[in-house]
């Protein structure tokens, strides 16, 4: 009993210890990784989805080509290519730049098909509207289209950088010193990567779920809510259409 005690006071400890060593980089790598990749890539993809929509010939074929590339290779193979492989031809970049690069082109590939599919979701109908009024083809994607496309494309979008917060932790394969890399410093000295890893987990898990926590917020914020004024007179007729069929039950006495 005494040495199951001592032991875990001990991992007590090193986690106490250890938290900080984590979280640091955490907030100034990991964080800052996943939302500069997130910013980048989002506008790279909407510029591929609004080229597809157009369907701009050649370039639409070119920005097919790219999503079929990054879409159909590891992030880990992109992220190799750009840090030790590039530098063969001379291309040259740290371990932080080539993580975002490579982040926001893999994002940017999947996230443009989530925008794209978005835009084509939009009826038709509306797009014809805004050139019937004289709109041109900007103003009605700008003032039309994408704000209604964006609602549609917010949860998944939003779930991506979930999904990008966790993937950042492959950049401590090409040298950066975000939170995994540290805990595997961290776990090499203490002779406890179980417990470490765990603590790394926990402190993603939180990050996570606090982006959750946001996505479900703000998508409540974007719901479409009927103003009071016309669920009003729509409460009010649903009533009268309940009393006429109380009135007439079946529709004989109306005939």
């Amino acid at each position: 009993m005494l040495v199951l005690s001592d032991r875990f006071f001990r991992i007590v400890r090193i986690l106490i210890e250890s938290f900080p060593k984590l979280l640091v980089p955490c907030l100034k790598i990991t964080i800052t990784l996943t939302l500069l990749s997130f910013f980048f890539g989002l506008i790279l993809a909407l510029i591929i989805a609004l080229v597809q929509v157009a369907d701009i010939k050649g370039l639409k074929q070119l920005a097919r080509f790219y999503v079929w590339i990054f879409r159909g290779t590891p992030l880990m193979l992109q992220l190799f290519i750009i840090f030790y492989g590039l530098p063969s031809f001379g291309i040259f970049f740290n371990g932080y730049v080539a993580a975002v690069l490579a982040f926001s082109l893999n994002l940017a590939a999947y996230n443009s098909e989530i925008i794209r599919s978005a835009i084509q979701a939009v009826p038709a109908g509306q797009t014809e509207a805004g050139y019937m009024i004289g709109l041109n083809y900007f103003q009605v994607m700008s003032r039309i289209v994408l704000p209604q496309a964006a609602r549609i494309a917010f949860p998944p979008l939003f779930s991506s950088l979930i999904g990008l917060t966790k993937d950042t932790s492959l950049a401590s394969s090409i040298t950066v010193i975000e939170m995994m890399s540290v805990a595997k410093r961290v776990a090499a000295v203490y002779y406890e990567p179980f417990w470490m890893y765990m603590e790394a987990g926990f402190i993603y898990l939180m990050i996570c779920t606090i982006l959750t926590r946001l996505q479900t917020m703000f998508e409540r914020k974007m719901e479409w809510k009927q103003p009071d004024e016309v669920k009003a007179e729509m409460d009010i007729a649903k009533s009268e259409n309940m009393k006429e069929k109380g009135r007439f039950p079946g529709g004989n006495e109306a005939c």
